[in-house]
């Protein structure tokens, strides 16, 4: 082997180590199985990295074990076929559970509307019978423009009465949150951006310390 060769070769062992030892000091969260039930606005679409996600910024804060299979375009009802979060979730048996459906129900609500009241009520209840000692965390669904359809309340009221039904913690406000703010977005006007994210985070984590979940110390 020339000089260059080995050279190269221990360049790459080298490499090779460091990132190694780097995995090696990434802590692994010791908190609760937490899981999510979203959407786009939970998967992170529209963010450079899913690591600034609000569900992540706000797990990795808090040491929780992250578990959030959120699919793009998914609504309670809208492109549902073939996809079965509430199942899913219920296999991890989280400790905690958000729901953050509901913003693409929206956009088949003029054919689907009953079948829309129907499965939120039937995914919310779902998951507070079969996952009896988990805390359900319910959200406002989320919305993105300035124009409101008036199925965005109505959805909305439909997803606040499920989870006072089941006596779940529901967080207010969050179709909102990004309103007015077209710098939050990301360049396809559709999501939010990393600053999106980040204001959508620091909301939560308010809401959260609000409903008696403080951040680790």
């Amino acid at each position: 082997m020339t000089h260059m060769s080995i050279t190269r070769a221990l360049a790459a062992v080298s490499v090779l180590a460091a990132a190694a030892t780097l995995a090696g000091c990434a802590p692994e969260p010791t908190g609760p199985v937490v899981a999510f039930y979203g959407d786009s606005y939970t998967l992170g679409t529209g963010a450079t990295t899913q690591n600034v996600r609000w569900s992540t910024q706000v797990s990795r804060d808090r040491g929780w074990n992250e578990f959030n299979p959120s699919v793009n375009g998914l609504g309670f009802v809208t492109n549902r076929a073939g996809t079965n979060l509430v199942e899913d979730i219920i296999a991890r048996d989280p400790e905690i559970v958000f729901v953050t459906m509901g913003l693409n129900d929206n956009f088949s609500f003029a054919g689907e509307s009953e079948k829309i009241h129907e499965q939120i009520d039937t995914d919310i209840d779902r998951l507070a019978t079969e996952l009896p000692d988990a805390r359900l965390i319910v959200v406002e669904p989320f919305w993105y423009t300035d124009n409101r359809p008036d199925s965005v309340e109505t959805i909305i009221d439909w997803v606040h009465e499920a989870a006072e039904r089941v006596d779940a913690d529901y967080i207010a406000g969050a179709s909102h949150w990004i309103e007015g703010h077209p710098e939050w977005m990301a360049a396809d006007g559709l999501h939010p951006n990393d600053d999106g994210y980040a204001e959508m985070t620091v909301r939560i984590e308010e809401e959260l310390v609000a409903l008696g979940l403080p951040p680790t110390e």
